[in-house]
């Protein structure tokens, strides 16, 4: 469902939308330590994006490790606002910082990585919107480029994992996170982690980690490996033939 957009409705987000983004903001800095900020109203700081919307402010320490739970917790919040029909997008350059600066007041060592755009899309995008999707997506690199070693086929969950890390989003679509697939574990990194590529690389995780989850594999990154929790391995029930072919018919099958 999600994809990037930056052309907004005229209407702002309403308090009750409002309130409970504030409070994904907050939930996420008490997890993990950040210092994300909730703009009501970031329009002025923008130039290409149209219409009225708010922002997150994406903050953190100085940190490679900091730059991933950016992308990572920032996701998280991402795709709550997608799932609840709201438009997003990550921007890391395409605003005025200054701008951006003036409307939070962030502590001493803490650095503004990105922005994230949250509002009322337009139903269709504009003509500058399909003209920067072309653009960025004419060469998209598939998972299997992503690999820099992988001794053996991927296991199905995998496989499902990786899908959805094709479709996370990273800066002009570069996708710069090198996995390595090696006696059964997988594990990634990136070239400069002390770039917007560990912000790229918390995002990828995030992806990577549902798609295991929907698939029955629970796990977590640690220190750059994707350590699997056998003890939470999830098992879902058969659906017979009968009752699938039926929920197929009605477009709700419990696989999908």
């Amino acid at each position: 469902m999600r994809t990037s957009r930056r052309s907004y409705k005229s209407v702002p987000l309403d308090k009750s939308t409002m309130s409970n983004i504030k409070d994904m903001v907050d939930y996420v800095n008490q997890k993990a330590g950040l210092n994300f900020v909730f703009i009501e109203n970031a329009a002025p700081a923008f130039s290409i994006f149209s219409g009225r919307f708010s922002a997150i402010a994406v903050c953190g320490a100085d940190t490679a490790a900091v730059r991933e739970d950016c992308g990572y917790y920032g996701e998280t919040i991402v795709l709550q606002c997608v799932y609840h029909g709201l438009g997003t997008c990550w921007v890391s350059g395409s605003y005025n910082e200054n701008t951006i600066l003036n409307m939070i007041d962030l502590p001493e060592k803490v650095r503004l990585y990105c922005v994230i755009a949250i509002g009322f899309a337009n139903p269709k995008k504009s003509l500058l919107e399909n003209i920067m999707y072309k653009a960025t997506h004419k060469n998209s690199k598939p998972y299997q480029k992503m690999f820099e070693v992988c001794d053996k086929k991927l296991p199905n969950h995998f496989e499902y994992a990786m899908q959805l890390v094709e479709k996370a989003p990273s800066a002009v679509n570069r996708r710069p996170v090198n996995f390595r697939y090696e006696n059964g574990i997988v594990s990634a990194s990136v070239d400069e982690p002390y770039s917007d590529k560990s912000i790229d690389f918390g995002i990828a995780k995030l992806h990577f980690q549902l798609g295991a989850s929907a698939r029955g594999i629970k796990g977590e990154w640690i220190n750059g490996v994707f350590a699997e929790d056998k003890n939470r391995v999830l098992k879902f029930p058969k659906v017979s033939n009968e009752k699938s072919d039926l929920n197929h018919e009605k477009g709700d099958s419990e696989n999908e």
